[in-house]
């Protein structure tokens, strides 16, 4: 459990979205200092708390994505739930929300109400589609993303159907890019004294990161096929069997290294090839050169493939599963998995923060906390009396 003070200590955030892109920012900024309160239904809490497996009825996905929040039921349609929102409001630095386009207006929590009460406010809008366009109004979900930036039709086998990624692939990245839009607002308000919205649809960060795909098209009229795991980059690029059983990956995107593999595979006699020069010209001849690769990863155990590729300072990694992972020795030595006490579930251990800090580190103070758990402790630090919070749990708006 870390006891250091992030670089984010003292920033407020309030977390009002659901499921993953909004509440993964939150997360984040959290786990580098941010006091984040997640605000919940009082009687429909975030679904991630269901969400995959569970343990003693105990959702194990809001352990990841409930961490180092504080949690607050709230009804935000009630009178009584949209008073208190505004009170938290005006002392917050942001707030990350994903609701439909124009909920919170109807609401009466629009970017106007809140602004008029905090100025400096960073507003952070997590939508399938955006703010404006003609999709802006459809439930949109990463699925969707992953289907309409292209990513799942250059992704599976050349002859097979296009391919979506078992886990929340563009939430994720819709996550971080928020993390780093709502970092950058705050920026911005040091310069101009004031907040601002932050507009980010999910189907937009995915695209970036798929590279330059567009600007292929526009240019060249280029449209990426699939290709399962070669690439037309480079070659050889493709994950391997080794003798007994395992498999590994392996990329040669630097030239220097595509060289390093031939004279390991024992084919030094391709380097020579006029094709061989360039990525894009090996990858005409891909069938050749991984089975080059191929057939001497096939007479290798795991361990000499790996220990070979290293001498001779090629690049491979074993492709693990999760059960891998959680032992293998660099990630020990980076310490990405971390073990968090909790009092529901006593020792977890789950992925550590984003990155290491020199001098003003992140951590993970606590896991996802039980639903509502800080309601009393939060309202009480607004001033509300106990008498007051007792009238709006019985209003329903708690």
């Amino acid at each position: 459990m870390s006891t250091t003070a992030g670089p984010l200590t003292g920033l407020k955030v309030i977390d009002l979205a659901t499921l993953f892109a909004g509440p993964l920012a939150a997360t984040m900024l959290g786990d580098f200092g941010a006091d984040v309160i997640k605000v919940e239904h009082p009687r429909k809490p975030d679904p991630s708390r269901g969400h995959g497996p569970a343990k003693d009825g105990v959702g194990l996905w809001w352990k990841l994505l409930g961490r180092n929040k504080r949690t607050l039921t709230l009804d935000l349609s009630a009178p009584g739930g949209r008073d208190v929102l505004l009170r938290l409001a005006a002392e917050t630095d942001v707030i990350v929300e994903n609701f439909r386009p124009g909920t919170l207006e109807r609401w009466g929590l629009g970017p106007e109400e809140l602004h008029a009460v905090n100025p400096r406010l960073v507003l952070a809008r997590v939508t399938g589609f955006g703010q404006f366009g003609p999709y802006a109004h459809r439930p949109g979900f990463g699925t969707l993303a992953e289907a309409m930036s292209g990513f799942a039709a250059i992704t599976g086998e050349p002859d097979g159907p296009p391919t979506l990624p078992p886990f929340g692939l563009a939430d994720s990245i819709a996550a971080l890019a928020t993390a780093y839009a709502v970092m950058a607002a705050l920026a911005g308000r040091e310069k101009t004294g004031e907040g601002q919205v932050v507009d980010l649809a999910i189907i937009e960060p995915i695209l970036t990161v798929l590279g330059p795909q567009p600007l292929w098209y526009d240019q060249l009229g280029y449209v990426q096929p699939r290709t399962g795991n070669r690439s037309r980059n480079n070659a050889p690029r493709n994950t391997y069997r080794t003798a007994d059983g395992h498999w590994v990956a392996v990329s040669t995107s630097a030239q220097s290294v595509a060289e390093r593999v031939m004279r390991l595979v024992g084919r030094p006699d391709l380097i020579d090839e006029p094709w061989f020069g360039a990525g894009t010209t090996r990858a005409e001849h891909t069938e050749e050169l991984d089975g080059a690769v191929g057939h001497w990863i096939s007479r290798h155990s795991r361990e000499e493939v790996l220990n070979g590729f290293e001498k001779a300072e090629a690049a491979v990694a074993p492709i693990h599963d999760v059960r891998e992972v959680m032992e293998d020795p660099q990630y020990r030595a980076l310490g990405t998995i971390a073990e968090v006490d909790d009092p529901e579930l006593g020792p977890l251990r789950m992925q550590n923060v984003l990155f290491r800090l020199s001098e003003t580190p992140g951590g993970i103070r606590w896991a996802g906390r039980p639903h509502g758990a800080d309601t009393e402790e939060i309202l009480a630090g607004l001033g509300l009396s106990e008498t007051r919070i007792a009238a709006l749990r019985d209003q329903g708006a708690l």
